[in-house]
């Protein structure tokens, strides 16, 4: 069995950068620090209703006591009328990826 060796030139145009995948992930994780969603973030994020969201996740009391804010969680569950639902989205987005398989089943 022979082995070729081969060298490659491959341009790269100039508003590109090549950058790898482990700084590529890293890059996505900063893009949501600092950030909080409303809950029509949230809907865009999940494609969803905030009916389902809130039947399915927020109000699912073994999802309820990791996320609000009140047990150390990263949601702020409106207490008055005119009072906002905010997310983290950095925390709520991690949430999300990881528990998906718990939240559909």
């Amino acid at each position: 069995m022979q082995q070729l060796t081969v060298q490659l030139s491959i341009p790269i145009p100039a508003d590109s950068v090549l950058i790898s995948k482990v700084e590529f992930e890293e890059l996505k994780k900063q893009e949501l620090t600092g950030i909080y969603w409303s809950m029509q973030d949230l809907e865009h994020r999940v494609s969803k209703g905030q009916v389902w969201i809130k039947e399915n996740i927020l109000f699912q009391p073994r999802f309820k006591k990791i996320l609000d804010v009140e047990q150390g969680g990263f949601v702020f569950y409106p207490k008055a009328k005119g009072q906002n639902w905010s997310f983290h989205a950095a925390r709520m987005a991690d949430f999300l990826d990881k528990r998906f398989k718990d939240i559909f089943s």
